[in-house]
């Protein structure tokens, strides 16, 4: 009997110091009673040990990932004993948000498997495990350890390794194809995912690359398709190192599946590939919604000064079909709209080629580029010309013959004015349009072309009933002179059209040139008005143009001079507007009003005058406590994109209140109400919320 006690009691002796020698049960500091840690280790195999350490955390407290984020340190060990290599694994981590500060780490209890390479003849392992552990405040803990590795392993270790190996990244399952690009200031990151399934709710957790602060990912995802774009600066806040041809590792998850990505950085040359996270709310619009959004505002571009000119002269070509030739009337409308649903997918490939090659995307973006501006002067210039009877389109003997019939109106002609009513419309922003636009440019390719169909087929609307309602030529009054008078209007009109598109070349080759391109112009159609209609209607024009090229001279150099001179002084004291500065202002308890502009755009210029420059308007934006800033995108600006697509905006005007009751942002509607614009303001000071709730109390009272 007592051979059998003794030796039951040398196994439980043993055992308990097996189970001990590979243990180092729960350690704890008593200057943080908030966290234990425990370390557990197979015995060394051909020189390979696997480890185990368990952190168990109090409620409310954490530690971090092995990319803490923008504060933090990762668990690490300092290691006593002759470790040649060591590979740590870690489990997918949570993001925590406070204070404004973003980290990545883990809460409760987690488990991080470890590999170590050491000498086959190591027969201990010993070491300092550092853990920082955070709440409100944060501890700074040193555990030491020391493991026999002359003993066995506890006999479910291996079961429990294996566990905590399963809750790591796998390399693959969840992404078929990822890039990262680079802009200067951005990492841009595209994913796209392995099977039909949409992305449900993504997120991404990046590795710091050495010398850089990024901020949180801001995500974009539709159908099987992710952009993430995260902003980077060095660790001083100051500009970010170049990034190119460094590899990013990130880990990606969505509902509960992750994955371990590591990729190479290309360079994108300043150039986002897509609109950023605000159009993650437009994803859960549905589909029909967007469509009709894009029909209304396709339909809403004809009223833009942009189109106007080229529907009138479209409305004006009737008067030159024979009285009861309806059928001409709807051929000739339905060129026209075949010729803006044909731009429109011109439009589509445009920005499909623009993604394939990563470049940025946005409406009215082509009016940046000096080259297509004066393709569209030229364009003008000879419609003007046309329509100032100096001169006919010769499209071949029997396209010549239809043009003398119908007055120069052939079927070729008829589809280019739809053309050039598209193109014309580009630097208009109508309501309901930059929704649908940004909608289709960061949804599937088949989207974005449906998108961009709906838009032209909704501008082709009033064109198409024309079509179908032919007879309207009857409520026109019979040719006479006046028709002569009409071409003539129209064909200045469309002279001004062409002033104001050489006044925005004055952004790219400057102020006199595009002085001396304008006087030209005037000078060759003045010589030609001379030839083809005599002196003395030459003499008329001349003092017409004078006051053009007057107006021309002024509105140019207003929109270039320091002053900014303008009918209405514009005494708003404007700042550039950057990210820094909205933080800033909101740091001090101060409201923000962005204001985001082109030279080109014409609802910026309709905004600025009919509500910015407003007496109550300017008073508003001069407050004290408002910091009024504004970013100028009539030239490519990687910074503007960037805080565009930030908010998921894709087009200008575009503008933005901000204030302590607004921390986020109020966007305003494309066309500028003045009402809403000083309500919006006014809202978003607490004070003023505060001031108007005693008054309303006062009135009650």
């Amino acid at each position: 009997m007592r051979f059998i006690i003794n030796s039951f009691l040398t196994v439980i002796i043993f055992f308990s110091i097996n189970l001990h020698a590979a243990d180092s049960g729960w350690l704890t500091e008593k200057n943080n009673s908030h966290a234990a840690v425990r370390l557990l280790s197979s015995a060394p195999i051909n020189g390979h040990i696997e480890l185990l350490l368990d952190i168990k955390l109090a409620q409310g407290w954490k530690t971090y990932w092995r990319s803490p984020g923008e504060g933090g340190i990762a668990p690490e060990i300092k290691w006593q004993s002759p470790v040649e290599a060591s590979q740590w694994f870690w489990p997918t981590p949570h993001r925590f948000d406070v204070a404004g500060i973003s980290t990545q780490g883990y809460s409760g209890d987690v488990s991080l498997p470890i590999e170590l390479k050491v000498s086959e003849s190591l027969k201990s392992l010993a070491g300092v495990l550092t853990l920082s552990t955070c709440s409100n405040v944060c501890v700074l803990t040193d555990y030491p350890f020391e493991l026999d590795l002359t003993q066995s392993a506890p006999a479910d270790f291996a079961w429990l390794f294996n566990q905590a190996k399963g809750t790591v990244p796998a390399e693959k399952g969840l992404v078929e194809q990822a890039t990262v690009g680079f802009t200067g200031n951005q990492l841009v990151i595209n994913l796209n995912k392995t099977n039909e399934l949409s992305w449900q709710q993504p997120e991404l957790f990046i590795d710091y690359p050495e010398g850089t602060a990024l901020s949180v990912p801001k995500i974009n995802s539709s159908a099987q398709t992710l952009t993430a774009i995260i902003d980077v600066t060095d660790d001083w806040g100051d500009s970010a190192p170049d990034l190119s041809g460094e590899t990013l590792s990130f880990v990606v998850v969505d509902h509960g599946v992750s994955q371990q990505i590591k990729q190479q950085i290309t360079p994108h040359g300043g150039n986002v590939t897509q609109i950023n996270t605000s159009t993650s709310s437009l994803a859960a619009i549905p589909l029909w919604q967007m469509v009709a959004f894009a029909l209304l505002g396709g339909l809403i571009l004809n009223l833009m000064p942009c189109v106007l000119p080229v529907l009138a002269m479209k409305l004006g070509s009737i008067l030159y079909v024979p009285q009861g030739q309806q059928q001409t009337i709807r051929r000739q409308f339905l060129l026209s709209s075949s010729g803006i649903l044909a731009s429109f997918w011109l439009l589509a490939l445009f920005m499909t080629l623009l993604r394939a090659g990563q470049q940025v995307i946005g409406w009215g973006i082509q009016f940046q580029n000096p080259w297509f501006i004066g393709f569209m002067v030229l364009v003008t210039a000879l419609f003007s010309a046309n329509l100032l009877g100096l001169f006919e389109i010769n499209l071949g003997s029997k396209t010549n013959t239809r043009l003398a019939t119908l007055g120069g109106q052939g079927n070729a002609g008829h589809f280019w004015q739809g053309v050039f009513a598209t193109l014309l419309a580009t630097p208009c922003s109508a309501p309901f349009l930059g929704t649908a636009v940004a909608f289709a440019l960061a949804a599937p390719i088949a989207e974005l072309w449906l998108i961009f169909t709906a838009l032209g087929i909704g501008m082709s609307l009033p064109w198409l009933l024309i079509a179908a309602f032919p007879a309207v030529a009857r409520l026109l009054p019979k040719p006479g002179r006046w028709m002569n008078i009409l071409r003539a209007v129209l064909g200045a009109m469309m002279l001004i059209s062409c002033l104001w598109l050489i006044s925005l070349m004055s952004a790219h080759i400057g102020y006199i040139y595009s002085l001396i391109i304008a006087i030209i112009l005037l000078l060759v159609l003045l010589i030609f008005i001379a030839k083809h209609y005599g002196y003395r209607v030459a003499a008329m024009t001349f003092l017409l143009f004078s006051l053009l090229a007057a107006g021309f001279a002024w509105s140019t150099y207003s929109d270039n001079s320091a002053t900014n001179r303008s009918l209405v002084r514009d005494s708003i004291n404007w700042q550039p507007l950057t990210q820094a500065a909205i933080d800033q202002a909101l740091s001090a308890n101060k409201r923000v009003f962005v204001d985001v502009t082109a030279d080109w755009c014409v609802t910026c210029k309709a905004n600025k005058y009919n509500v910015l420059l407003r007496d109550d308007v300017q008073q508003a934006l001069s407050a004290p406590d408002v910091v009024a800033l504004r970013g100028d995108w009539t030239k490519p600006s990687a910074e503007i994109n960037q805080f565009l697509q930030q908010r998921g905006q894709v087009a200008v005007p575009f503008n933005q209140i901000y204030g302590t009751a607004i921390k986020e942002g109020k966007i305003l509607s494309t066309l500028l109400d003045r009402e809403e614009l000083l309500s919006v303001l006014n809202q978003a000071s607490t004070l003023n919320q505060v001031s108007t709730a005693n008054q309303a109390q006062g009135a009650e009272k």
